[in-house]
């Protein structure tokens, strides 16, 4: 499906808690099978279904097959950002509310939103970069300051690399869980592989949840000022 969604069908996708489930539950880029979803949702399989196949319709999911398994994945990470900003201002994602709420709720520290860090660690990252006036937003996208650019290079930031992207370069995503932003885009996703590849924080097994190593929660306060 080429169509552009309109608000109304938008709004209509994520007016359903178990959507809304659902979609947070593949909110990492990950495959997942119906099965797995309608557990997270608290709802049957049956129910699972209609749900999935509407999403479908409106491309906003992507179907894999494997052998006999049927595996939903979303389409793209933009369609995920603007899933996300969405839920964030959704009253039906509050979390006494939840259909997943023991799911979700180990995910409020720090998790994959897609392919970059969301959650209190992502919140924390957006707000301490613009405190030190290496950031500052713009509509909906953060825009680096020169200050930013040569703090960053040290980090390894190649940025003439991430700027050739396809991708919006540091995309504000409104973060679900904390209602504040976070960065997405390029150099979302390249802060969260790099903490990753220094082993500052590491991708919980079987889960989208994310957290810091002793060496992570050092680094993270010596160069950002980020207590966790």
């Amino acid at each position: 499906m080429d169509e552009i969604l309109t608000l109304t069908q938008m709004a209509h996708l994520v007016s359903s808690p178990s959507r809304a489930a659902m979609l947070l539950a593949m909110s990492d880029g990950r495959a997942l099978p119906a099965s797995e979803l309608a557990f997270r949702a608290g709802i049957s399989s049956q129910t699972a279904s209609e749900h999935l196949a509407l999403m479908k319709k409106m491309g906003i999911l992507g179907l894999e097959i494997c052998g006999r398994h049927r595996y939903y994945r979303i389409v793209s990470h933009r369609m995920m950002e603007t899933i996300e900003d969405l839920l964030a201002v959704s009253a039906e994602v509050r979390f006494g509310e939840r259909p997943d709420i023991a799911r979700v709720a180990p995910l409020r520290q720090a998790r994959m939103c897609y392919d970059h860090l969301a959650g209190r660690l992502g919140v924390a990252l957006a707000e301490q970069f613009q405190k030190k006036g290496w950031f500052f937003l713009e509509g909906k996208d953060f825009q680096i300051t020169d200050i930013g650019r040569h703090q960053l290079e040290d980090f390894g930031v190649d940025w003439p690399v991430l700027e050739r992207s396809r991708r919006l370069l540091a995309r504000r995503c409104i973060d679900w869980s904390e209602r504040k932003p976070h960065i997405g885009g390029a150099f979302g996703a390249f802060l969260a592989t790099r903490f990753m590849e220094l082993d500052w924080v590491r991708r919980s097994q079987g889960s989208r949840a994310v957290y810091a190593t002793n060496e992570g929660r050092r680094n993270f306060l010596e160069a950002f000022g980020i207590a966790l």
